[in-house]
């Protein structure tokens, strides 16, 4: 046997030794009491420090790569085991044991919600009723959908709208909606276990894209972002709503403009809101629009929260080992943009501004929203001013 429950494995009384198996920036963050981190690509380079007269027990993301690394070992004489379900089992064990203590819990969830409004008010707080006033993201009368994937950055909208709704304005109504898409359960229970933490009233439903775009070939997901964007709209509309609210962050934003300019030779932007193309009085609103994505995790890893890094099926193998973006367009972005900023802090301002500051008279050629193009030829000869 190579595999041993989290149950099991804290119910072995021997002098066990656990070895996380994870990233170091992983190990550092949180791991279990007493666990040495030995990251899964470099362990047959480190044997000399894993002994042979214990009871070892293994812990990576998922499970996957220790299970592959104790039924390598088992035979070499080691009594060796990879955990199910691997460091997020542990998470649940311990949520698990916090959810039994209520006084613990509201305490905890208190805590949480105080760190938006007192430590973390400037960088997250003033940034996301900023971007709701100056987008005018709310009016009268709305309700609207905020949509849960698990991830930091929606259940951090979730947060921010609940604290919204009950010390500021009351004009409006909130839904906050998970869908499953075909989730593992790992992810699936992490998304629970999270909504309970921060008491965050969920509304979920299930649907089955991941399985129909699983027929699609070597790259579904831009059917399964429309697919996913679509069935969020439906249900949406089918409780009330006429917006939905997503989680994209400033640094989204950034990386977009350049993903577009450097990969697809166009300039455009993600917008802070949109009117539904398919669904009629239906908009989509983005309130973490003025939040940066390093502000989101120091708030993640100050109250020691805990989410699912992605949840799609064709990638999670990855994300259970540590990175869902590895190798993506998005990620070489992502580097460009910080090597960029260390030769000047105001680079990513200055992406953000770059599409606030458009100067048709300078550009050669852009389109209109019903797709018609105008070109610099068309009044060159009219005797505006001298292009530059």
């Amino acid at each position: 046997m190579t595999v041993k429950t989290i149950e099991e494995m804290m119910a072995d009384t021997r002098d066990r030794f656990v070895i996380d198996v994870r990233e170091a920036k992983d190990f550092e963050a949180e791991t279990f009491p007493g666990a040495v981190n030995i990251f899964w690509e470099d362990f047959m380079n480190h044997l000399e420090e894993v002994p042979k007269d214990r009871p070892v027990y293994l812990l990576c993301y998922s499970g996957r790569r220790s299970e592959e690394i104790a039924e390598r070992l088992q035979p070499e004489g080691y009594e060796i085991y990879s955990v199910d379900g691997g460091y997020y089992s542990y998470l649940r064990l311990k949520i698990e044991a916090f959810m039994k203590d209520e006084t613990a819990s509201d305490e905890r969830c208190r805590e949480i919600e105080h760190s938006l409004i007192k430590k973390f008010r400037k960088e997250i707080w003033s940034q996301f009723t900023k971007a709701l006033n100056e987008y005018e993201m709310i009016q009268e009368g709305d309700k609207i959908a905020v949509c849960i994937s698990g991830g930091k950055d929606s259940m951090l909208m979730a947060k921010l709208f609940q604290e919204l709704h009950r010390h500021g304005n009351r004009n409006f109504e909130v839904v906050y909606l998970v869908m499953n898409p075909g989730y593992n359960d790992i992810n699936y229970q992490t998304i629970l276990n999270n909504a309970k933490l921060m008491q965050v009233p969920i509304t979920v439903f299930r649907s089955e894209i991941y399985n129909i775009v699983a027929k699609e070939g070597e790259s579904p997901c831009y059917l399964c972002a429309r697919m996913r964007r679509g069935a969020l709209y439906s249900k949406a509309k089918e409780l009330g709503c006429n917006k939905i609210a997503l989680g994209h962050h400033y640094d989204d934003v950034i990386e977009t403009i350049l993903m577009g300019m450097l990969y697809s030779g166009q300039v455009q932007t993600m917008m802070p809101k949109l009117h539904a193309t398919n669904f009629e009085k239906m908009e989509l609103i983005r309130p973490l629009y003025l939040i940066r994505e390093e502000d989101i995790i120091r708030w993640r890893d100050y109250n020691g929260l805990h989410f699912i890094q992605c949840a799609c099926r064709f990638t999670e193998n990855c994300a259970s080992c540590g990175g869902t973006e590895k190798g993506s367009k998005r990620a070489e972005i992502k580097q460009l943009i910080r090597q960029l900023r260390e030769k000047s802090p105001f680079i990513e301002s200055n992406i953000f501004r770059s599409v606030e500051n458009v100067h048709l008279n300078t550009v050669v050629c852009y389109k209109t929203a019903d797709g018609k193009k105008h070109h610099f030829l068309d009044t060159y000869d009219d005797g505006s001013e001298e292009q530059k």
